[in-house]
């Protein structure tokens, strides 16, 4: 089921957790969903999308997008303050791709 989208800041701005809640509230058509609720609803789904992403390596959400994890090889760097060349560690990173839907929106 689809619900309208609503934004609570001025554009160009980050969306805040809290403008999030306050979001989904105004958007649920059940007068009894508090704050709390909410905000503990929100909190539950990204726990689980995390939970995903670090045990299925991959989150996908119609219509939004996918999350998955990528790998960064190990390379050279430059100290920013010296300019002394530095290693840089192989490590792991979540990388996001927008499904067509949203990429068609912007």
């Amino acid at each position: 089921m689809h619900r309208p989208i609503i934004l609570l800041h001025e554009e160009g701005e980050t969306l805040t957790k809290d403008e999030l809640i306050n979001a989904v509230i105004k958007s649920c058509k059940d007068d009894n969903l508090t704050k709390r609720l909410a905000g503990d609803v929100v909190d539950a789904a990204f726990e689980n999308i995390s939970k995903a992403i670090k045990k299925e390596k991959r989150f996908a959400y119609p219509s939004f997008g996918t999350f998955t994890v990528r790998s960064r090889k190990a390379r050279k760097g430059r100290n920013p303050q010296t300019g002394e060349e530095i290693k840089i560690k192989a490590s792991k990173t979540v990388g996001f791709k927008p499904a067509p839907t949203l990429k068609n929106s912007l």
